[in-house]
C-alpha cells in the first residue's frame, strides 16, 4: 500500500510570494506573504508580478514537505538559484542542470509516499499529475495534455531529507507560469516579402533586475523560434546591444550600440518597425514616441501616429461567394454583382475557389483535371495552369504565386509572372502522408497542412528562389477518434479556424498557431465551409430544403447572422 497526498496550488510552508516590478522587497520568511509592491508606478514598460521566494528545507520536514519545497524552489530558481541547491545532496547538485525545456504541469498533483514501515533513510516517492505544456529553450510554448509522473529518491541526513537524484530541467505549475511569464509577440522580417513583418509568439519570464521592455528587446535581438527559422530575418545586425531604456510620460528612449549604419535608412525603418510592433502590440510604450539612439545619438524617431505599413493588410477586403457556379462579390448590405470575366459566368465543375491579393486579383479553381486561373477582369478567361487529378484546393501566397499539393508530384508552386510551375522541397516524412489541405497564411510565411481526416500541422516556407522549401512542420491539433476536420481557414497571421465534424455535432475552434491557445466559437447551424479575414468570418450553411445560405459571425463572437438567405455559398476572401 502507498500513501497519497494532494499538493495544492501554493506551497504554504515552502515559499512566500511578493509583488515585484523592477524593485525587490525583503520580507521575513515565517510563512506565506503577499506584499503589494508595484514599483513600476503603472508604467507599462514594467510588468508587476508575484515573485516566489523559496526557503531552504527544514529539519522537521518529512519527504512530502521537502518535495513541496523543492517545487517552490524551482518556481523561484530564475530569481534565486541558491535555494534549490540546498534541497540536493552534493552528488545530485553536481549533476543537475536547469537547462532544457521547462515542464509545465497542472496546479494540483499527488505525492505518492511509501508505506510508513518502508520509510527509512532512503525514501522513494512519485509525483503524479497532468502535463499541461512545455516551454522550449527558444521560449516557444507548446501545450500538451497527458498524464505526468516523476520519481524522486530522498535520503535522510542530519538536517532533514535531501533529493539524491533530480532529472534535468525545471518543473513549474500553470500558476507558476501565469505568475512569472508573459505571452509576448515578437516581430521579424519576412524573407519572401521584405515589406512584411511576421509575428512570433513566445513566453518570456519577467526579470526582477530589468524592465519588461528590456526583456522583450533583448529577446528580439536573438533568433526567432524554431517555427520560423529560415523563414524570417531581422534588421538588427549581429553584435547589436541594448545599452539602456528610459521612459517619460510621452517618450521612450532606447539606446543601442553595435554595427548599425546611420546612413542606411531602409535598415533604420525596418528596425523601427520591429521595435514599435514588439513593444506597442504587447501594450508596452503604447501611445508614446519611441526615440532610438545609437551610442547616445538619435538614430530614428517613431511617433505614435506614424503609419505602420509593416502590418497593413493591403490585400483587399472584398468578400466573394458562389451562386450556382458563378462567383459574385458581397456588398455591404448583402448580395452583390457577378465578378468580371469568365469567373462570373455559371460553369459546372469549377470549385474550391481562391483569390489572390492586389488591385487586379486572379482567381483560381480546382477542376476534375487540374487547377485553372482567370483574371477578375472583362477579358479574364479560364486557363489551366496545373494538371492533376489528386490536388489539394489552390492557395495563393502574398508574393503572387499559386500553390497546391499533388499526391503524386508533391508540393507545386505556379508563378503567373513567369507562367511556370516548379516543385518545392518538403520534409521527407510529408511525402508518405495523406495531405488533404494546404493553406498559406496572409503573411506569406506560415502554412497550415491537414493530414488525413484528423490532424493539422503548421509549418513555414523557408529560403528563397530555387532554395524555397517547406520546413519546420509541427503538430497543431488533432481530433478524437471518429471525428474529422471539415475545413480550415486563416483569420489572420496568428489564428487558424478549425472546423471539426464529430459524432456529437460540429465544433469550431480558433487556435493561435504560436502557442496553441484555443478559443471555441459557438455554432447554431451546421457549416459546410469557412472563410475569414481579420474580424470577419463567413460560412456556408445547408438549409433544410437542400439549398445554401451565407452566414456571418457577429462582433460578439458568440452569434451568427444571415447574410444571404438563399443561393449563397462557398465564401472566399483574398488569400488565407
Amino acid at each position: 500500500m502507498t500513501r497519497t497526498r494532494r499538493l495544492g496550488l501554493m506551497a504554504a510552508l515552502a515559499a512566500a510570494m511578493v509583488w515585484m516590478s523592477t524593485g525587490c522587497t525583503v520580507i521575513s520568511m515565517g510563512g506565506p506573504y503577499t506584499v503589494d509592491n508595484d514599483d513600476g508606478g503603472g508604467d507599462p514598460l514594467n510588468k508587476p508580478f508575484q515573485r516566489m521566494i523559496a526557503i531552504a528545507p527544514q529539519p522537521n520536514w518529512g519527504p512530502d514537505d521537502t518535495i513541496r519545497g523543492l517545487q517552490a524552489a524551482m518556481a523561484a530558481y530564475e530569481d534565486d538559484p541558491s535555494i534549490l541547491a540546498e534541497y540536493l545532496t552534493p552528488e545530485a547538485r553536481s549533476k543537475w542542470t536547469a537547462g532544457g525545456p521547462v515542464t509545465v504541469i497542472q496546479d494540483a498533483f499527488d505525492v505518492v509516499l511509501p508505506p510508513p514501515r518502508e520509510t527509512g533513510t532512503t525514501v522513494k516517492i512519485m509525483l503524479k499529475g497532468h502535463w499541461a505544456a512545455r516551454i522550449n529553450e527558444d521560449d516557444s510554448y507548446t501545450p500538451t495534455s497527458a498524464p505526468w509522473e516523476r520519481p524522486f529518491e530522498l535520503v535522510k541526513v542530519g538536517q532533514g531529507y535531501r533529493v539524491s537524484d533530480l532529472p534535468p530541467g525545471l518543473v513549474l505549475t500553470e500558476s507558476d507560469v501565469a505568475r512569472a511569464y508573459r505571452q509576448t509577440n515578437l516581430y521579424y522580417l519576412s524573407r519572401h516579402t521584405q515589406d512584411r513583418q511576421v509575428v512570433d509568439r513566445v513566453r518570456l519570464r519577467l526579470n526582477t533586475t530589468e524592465s519588461f521592455a528590456q526583456t522583450v528587446l533583448k529577446r528580439l535581438l536573438e533568433p526567432p523560434t524554431e517555427a520560423l527559422r529560415g523563414a524570417v530575418t531581422s534588421s538588427f545586425p549581429s553584435g547589436t546591444k541594448i545599452e539602456s531604456i528610459r521612459s517619460g510620460e510621452d517618450r521612450v528612449v532606447i539606446n543601442l550600440s553595435g554595427p548599425l549604419d546611420p546612413r542606411d535608412l531602409s535598415v533604420a525603418e525596418a528596425l523601427k518597425g520591429q521595435i514599435r510592433n514588439s513593444l506597442g502590440r504587447n501594450e508596452i510604450a503604447k501611445g508614446r514616441s519611441i526615440e532610438i539612439q545609437l551610442d547616445g545619438e538619435t538614430y530614428s524617431i517613431d511617433r505614435p501616429d506614424t503609419d505602420d505599413h509593416w502590418l497593413d493588410d493591403d490585400i483587399g477586403d472584398t468578400a466573394y461567394y458562389v451562386n450556382t457556379g458563378a462567383v459574385r462579390y458581397l456588398s455591404k448590405d448583402g448580395p452583390g454583382g457577378v465578378v468580371a470575366g469568365a469567373a462570373g459566368e455559371r460553369r459546372e465543375g469549377y470549385g474550391h475557389f481562391a483569390i489572390s491579393a492586389g488591385a487586379t486579383p486572379l482567381i483560381a479553381a480546382r477542376t476534375s483535371t487540374g487547377i485553372s486561373v482567370a483574371g477578375l477582369a472583362p477579358e479574364g478567361l479560364w486557363q489551366e495552369v496545373i494538371r492533376g487529378t489528386d490536388l489539394t484546393p489552390p492557395t495563393w501566397s502574398r508574393d503572387g504565386s499559386l500553390w497546391t499539393y499533388d499526391a503524386k508530384n508533391g508540393l507545386l508552386r505556379y508563378d503567373p509572372a513567369k507562367g511556370r510551375t516548379a516543385s518545392v522541397e518538403v520534409p521527407e516524412e510529408l511525402d508518405r502522408l495523406d495531405v488533404t489541405r494546404f493553406r498559406i497564411a496572409r503573411d506569406g510565411v506560415r502554412v497550415a497542412v491537414t493530414i488525413g481526416p484528423n490532424t493539422v500541422q503548421i509549418g513555414s516556407i523557408t529560403g528563397g528562389g530555387a532554395g524555397m522549401r517547406l520546413a519546420n512542420l509541427r503538430l497543431l491539433t488533432t481530433t478524437e477518434t471518429g471525428d474529422e476536420i471539415h475545413d480550415i481557414a486563416w483569420r489572420d497571421d496568428e489564428h487558424l479556424l478549425v472546423l471539426v465534424e464529430g459524432q456529437a455535432g460540429q465544433t469550431l475552434n480558433e487556435i493561435n498557431v504560436g502557442d496553441g491557445e484555443t478559443t471555441g466559437v459557438p455554432l447554431k447551424d451546421r457549416l459546410e465551409s469557412l472563410a475569414a479575414l481579420q474580424d470577419r468570418v463567413l460560412a456556408e450553411v445547408r438549409t433544410k430544403d437542400g439549398g445554401v445560405k451565407l452566414v456571418e459571425l457577429n462582433q460578439d463572437r458568440q452569434t451568427w447572422a444571415d447574410k444571404i438567405n438563399s443561393e449563397g455559398g462557398a465564401p472566399v476572401f483574398p488569400l488565407g
